[in-house]
């Protein structure tokens, strides 16, 4: 297997093995594996939230309350660049009938060896619709 290849498949997975964890209401996975310095927009939040200890202030306060019966990751696109990963995809959760659907992009960084979240940003999939 390619390096380029070796490094798309193990940030899907690390991506994908946090959002199991979140979808059981447990934010620890995407904590884990985030850089002191992260920085994440959150929809439901009107300013972005700057390094671990407030993200991890946000996710604490949702602890429990997020919960989902599966997810689809649709799309992954990775973009390698020396030492840093951006993964972009379209997100899809199902709740019994329901589903919510989102837009994901996450910015990796190799710290020390391991990859790490730098840069989240969600946001709420709502095409435009031109009349």
């Amino acid at each position: 297997m390619d390096k380029e290849k070796a490094i798309a498949e193990t940030i899907i997975a690390m991506e994908k093995a946090a959002l199991e964890r979140w979808g059981k209401g447990d934010p620890s996975g995407f904590l884990e594996i985030s850089a002191p310095e992260v920085v994440y927009f959150d929809p439901y939040i009107e300013f972005r939230i700057d390094g671990l200890a407030a993200l991890t202030e946000r996710y604490e306060s949702i602890r429990g309350q997020v919960y989902f019966d599966r997810f689809e990751l649709l799309n992954p696109h990775v973009q390698h660049i020396g030492n840093v990963v951006m993964l972009t995809f379209n997100y899809v959760s199902y709740t019994g009938e329901s589903e919510s659907r989102w837009n994901c992009t996450e910015v990796y960084a190799l710290i020390d060896r391991q990859w790490r979240i730098i840069q989240s940003h969600w946001s709420k999939t709502q095409p435009f619709n031109e009349k």
